[in-house]
């Protein structure tokens, strides 16, 4: 059974390949073993990421863990994922359209066990290593940006460079933006960060009672990463830049199942799926 279903990984395949740069064969006799296809590894990334599986064992005679790492940070210095979350966001706001007006940021620590250059001292899991990411969406849960650092930062200070991930729409934003933040970001820097950036706020009151508001729709991507993406919730990686990736390729795989539900009702396309994902 694939890790992820063929009516979303198709259409995100179909545009990941189109981004991959040409190979240029620098060997000098340009007699060295034929290289394993593209979709091969990227499959195998696709399985890393759902299942959580380590390189050594997701590799068989089709594709060794060394060449799986090889490829991996070939494809992340090219920046190709970032580049594809950024695509599929952009078909999605073209098609079914993002909802910026409101927007919802919040925290979610998880575990590090390897440590690395995103971990800290977890204050949730006894001082344990764990990753913390803020993360931003829109009005209905689609991811619109991360960011990633040690589980020993607050939140607070994480929410400037989020909400700079809003510069990827350009000047395309809507003159008033509302922002849902819970109890954590309840302080006179976050009012004043906000209004700087010509936000408003709705900020949960500490020391209340749990409140209800507009952040559900963070609150259930953070568990689409932790559930649907055992990498994300498990966070075994040491370098940033390969965390980020991951990142982007889990968003892309959401806002990729999250197009084809909202347009199932509305379009009809040749691969269409039987039943609505």
């Amino acid at each position: 059974m694939p890790a992820v279903p063929s009516s979303i990984i198709e259409p995100i395949w179909d545009q990941f390949v189109a981004l991959i740069p040409p190979i240029i064969d620098t060997h000098p006799l340009g007699c060295h073993r034929p290289r394993i296809a593209d979709r091969i590894i990227f499959d195998k990334l696709i399985q890393v990421l759902v299942l959580g599986a380590s390189y050594i064992k997701i590799s068989d005679s089709t594709c060794s863990a060394t060449t799986l790492r090889t490829r991996w940070d070939e494809w992340i210095t090219t920046g190709i994922f970032h580049t594809l979350e950024q695509i599929c966001l952009e078909f999605y706001d073209r098609i079914i359209g993002l909802e910026l007006d409101n927007l919802s940021v919040d925290g979610c620590i998880v575990k590090a066990p390897c440590g690395g250059e995103v971990a800290g001292r977890s204050p949730v899991d006894r001082g344990k290593q764990g990753t913390k990411r803020s993360l931003m969406v829109d009005g209905t849960g689609i991811p619109i940006g991360c960011v990633v650092a040690g589980a020993n930062l607050h939140d607070s200070p994480l929410l400037r460079p989020t909400l700079d991930k809003l510069g990827r729409f350009g000047f395309d934003l809507p003159e008033a933006i509302t922002v849902h933040l819970d109890a954590g970001y309840d302080s006179k820097k976050t009012r004043s960060l906000l209004e700087e950036l010509g936000c408003d706020g709705v900020i949960s009151t500490k020391g209340e009672l749990l409140q209800a508001g507009g952040r559900w729709g963070v609150e259930r991507t953070n568990s689409w990463h932790n559930r649907g993406f055992k990498k994300l919730a498990l966070c075994t990686e040491r370098r940033a830049r390969v965390v980020e990736a991951f990142i982007a390729l889990a968003n892309a795989v959401i806002i990729v199942r999250r197009l084809i539900r909202q347009a199932w009702t509305s379009y009809r396309w040749d691969t269409r799926p039987a039943r609505r994902p």
